[in-house]
């Protein structure tokens, strides 16, 4: 049996969970896309809080692409599995990289389109996706906002 009826149902169970969140005025919730998108919707709904997306691709072992060597995100961040990497020739990673760079920002333009990426500093961010088979691309995403809000909490820092 299944643990939820499909993505909303998801979405709405976490927002029980996370009840005392609701009404925060710093609260924003990212979805990583796609399949985080549904689930994220019901949780930013019923919590009152902006949704927005956080695109981050994942980067696949050569020859078995949906496994997972690591992910890039936006902001230059790529955690690549150290174990893993190292078995992959040189020329292989970069391919992949750069394969995982460019659908990244394919992925940046198809679901940011002009809008500038949603500013993480001084926030209290959710951020949702619909399952974590190796979890690298929701590592990737939490790395590259933990550096959002270090790089904007300097800036502020600095004025």
């Amino acid at each position: 049996m299944a643990l939820y009826r499909d993505r909303r149902d998801a979405g709405e169970r976490l927002a029980d969970e996370l009840e005392d969140l609701r009404g925060r005025p710093d609260l924003l919730v990212l979805a990583l896309p796609r399949g985080g998108v549904p689930v994220a919707e019901p949780v930013a709904r019923r919590l009152g809080a902006p949704l927005d997306v956080y695109v981050v691709r994942k980067v696949g072992f050569p020859g078995n692409e949906e496994f997972a060597m690591g992910a890039v995100a936006s902001g230059g961040v790529v955690l690549l599995n150290p174990a893993l990497a190292e078995r992959v020739p040189e020329e292989e990673l970069r391919w992949a990289l750069g394969r995982a760079v460019r659908e990244l920002r394919e992925g940046e333009r198809l679901y940011r389109g002009d809008r500038p990426p949603p500013q993480v500093a001084g926030r209290t961010v959710v951020l949702v996706d619909d399952g974590l088979a190796t979890g690298a691309t929701m590592r990737a995403a939490a790395e590259a906002l933990r550096r959002q809000k270090l790089r904007s909490a300097r800036r502020k820092s600095l004025r």
